[in-house]
């Protein structure tokens, strides 16, 4: 099976775990026989979204996939049964012990720490856009108020890269789909969520940390993007 995973080509073999990073865009290339498996779709917030922004194997740029031999591959497939058993339960805690079962695939997976695979970029645009997405998920977590987001627009990415921005909005939005603009104000949400339900830091240090001027900044772009204002979304 061949993947296309952020404009690079995966070629995968065997019984593998696949980490999905879904702010890289991925799509099946050529699949010669027919593969059957457990798939586990989890929101950010349901895992400690700092767990999986350190984890190299949601970072992109990263090997999201790692080989498993025949006796890893008989314990993964037990955890993926037990929380598919657990879920479909009545069990109260249940939404804990799916939670600790999947940090448990996550650190056996660092302890297998599988050679990494030989990548190739499609054509020079796969490059940039990779180049791009790997230093915009650089930025985060953020974890001082008062170190701000450094950068925040394409011209920043641009001019970060030594290319032109017209070249990396047009590599971006051919690789990916969308703008370069489109993928940076998606990662400010996603932090701005994250630092409001996981911190104890003011909406305007955190208004400061992405990098906004003055907290009505920060407001109005959070409702525009969300529909509800930071305190709105803190509340709920």
């Amino acid at each position: 099976m061949t993947i296309d995973y952020g404009g690079r080509l995966l070629d995968i073999k065997g019984t593998v775990l696949f980490f999905v990073n879904p702010r890289v865009p991925h799509a099946l290339v050529r699949r010669i026989n027919r593969t059957s498996g457990y798939a586990c779709i989890f929101t950010e917030t349901f895992l400690n979204g700092r767990e999986l922004q350190d984890s190299p194997l949601f970072r992109i740029g990263g090997n999201p996939v790692v080989a498993l031999n025949a006796e890893q591959a008989i314990f993964m497939t037990s955890l993926f049964e037990k929380m598919l058993a657990v879920y479909e339960s009545d069990y109260l805690y249940k939404g804990d012990l799916i939670r600790s079962s999947i940090s448990l695939i996550i650190h056996e997976a660092l302890r297998i720490q599988p050679a990494q695979a030989t990548l190739t970029f499609r054509n020079g645009a796969s490059r940039i856009a990779h180049l791009f997405t790997d230093l915009l998920e650089r930025q985060f977590p953020i974890e001082r108020s008062n170190e701000p987001l450094r950068l925040r627009s394409p011209h920043d990415y641009a001019s970060h890269l030594t290319i032109h921005v017209n070249y990396l909005n047009r590599s971006v939005r051919e690789i990916t789909g969308r703008s370069t603009s489109a993928h940076i104000a998606a990662r400010i949400i996603a932090e701005a969520k994250a630092l409001l339900q996981h911190s104890d830091w003011s909406v305007a240090e955190i208004s400061y940390a992405l990098g906004f001027d003055y907290p009505a900044y920060f407001n109005n772009y959070f409702k525009r993007l969300t529909g509800s204002t930071p305190n709105s979304f803190r509340k709920v």
